[in-house]
């Protein structure tokens, strides 16, 4: 059981940079799978960047490749996504989900609130 908190969302221009938290309570976080996924108006719910539980094993979306990077720290209880060079494209809510890996089984069992990302030409 785990919660998730997302922050570091906001305004921003085309070009700049913003860090996104997700922030988790509960009991152990290393046993979790973290994922990053957004959803714009209009649009179905994107996956954008997932970590392991080794920070060493990431993936993430042809659409942000090279720009993106998904980290985690432990003992902070806490996954990051760096985003650089934003595009007006990425403006979307974006929302981190953890996944139980424990349990064997694939998906991810819990979601934040989101956090909303804009990105101004």
């Amino acid at each position: 059981q785990v919660q998730l908190v997302e922050s570091g969302g906001g305004l921003v221009q085309a070009g700049g940079s913003l860090r996104l938290s997700c922030a988790a309570s509960g009991r152990t976080f290393s046993n979790y799978v973290v994922g990053w996924f957004r959803q714009a108006p209009g649009k179905e719910r994107e996956f954008v960047a997932r970590i392991g539980r080794s920070a060493g094993n990431t993936y993430y979306a042809d659409s942000v490749k090279g720009r993106f990077t998904i980290s985690r720290d432990n003992v902070k209880s806490t996954v990051y996504l760096q985003m650089n060079s934003l595009k007006p494209e990425d403006t979307a809510v974006y929302y981190c989900a953890a996944d139980y890996i424990v349990d064997g089984l694939s998906g991810y069992d819990y979601w934040g609130q989101g956090t909303q990302v804009t990105v101004s030409s």
